[in-house]
């Protein structure tokens, strides 16, 4: 039997960790923007596809500072 709830489509890189960072406007957990966030539910798969291949790049401008803080590189 297939899954009902089974879609052909690219999934939400949603790490359940939502905070927008000041500097960057990225989200500490998946790396998206806020309108990136805002638009997933309506975006095309080839879209989602677009978002997803810029997340790794995405991961340098955010650095971990001691205590846990995320801050910008060279910022």
């Amino acid at each position: 039997m297939d899954d009902v709830w089974a879609r052909a489509e690219p999934q939400s890189p949603c790490k359940k960790v939502c905070v927008i960072h000041p500097d960057s406007g990225l989200c500490v957990g998946c790396l998206r923007t806020r309108s990136e966030i805002a638009a997933w539910p309506s975006l095309s798969p080839e879209g989602r596809d677009a978002v997803l291949t810029e997340l790794p790049a995405r991961e340098g401008l955010l650095v971990r500072r001691r205590g846990g803080r995320a801050a910008r590189v060279g910022g």
